[in-house]
């Protein structure tokens, strides 16, 4: 799987897990110089706190396109630390 965002790579895995329909991607599949962690966060009821990250590609920023889910529950520890996408990242194969 890949993501993409204004024309540049920002992660690719063939090991991504998929949860609710989104691709988590592994930790070292990410390219990291295009993100900078923010203070967003948010609660899912059975993942746990979500933080977030702004992505940047080619100089332009998309405010927490991206998040994690560094220390979740239980129910949901098989993506602990990995990464998804939204707000326009296109995950393709």
């Amino acid at each position: 799987m890949k993501a993409t965002w204004n024309g540049v790579v920002l992660a690719e895995s063939d090991a991504t897990v998929v949860v609710e329909g989104n691709h988590y991607f592994p930790q070292d599949s990410l390219r990291w110089e295009h993100f900078a962690a923010t203070d967003t966060t948010s609660v899912c009821p059975w993942k746990g706190q979500a933080s977030y990250f702004t992505v940047t590609a080619d100089g332009k920023s998309n405010p927490d396109a991206a998040w994690t889910y560094k220390t979740p529950k239980p129910a949901a520890d098989n993506i602990a630390g990995y990464v998804a996408f939204w707000r326009g990242v296109q995950v393709t194969e």
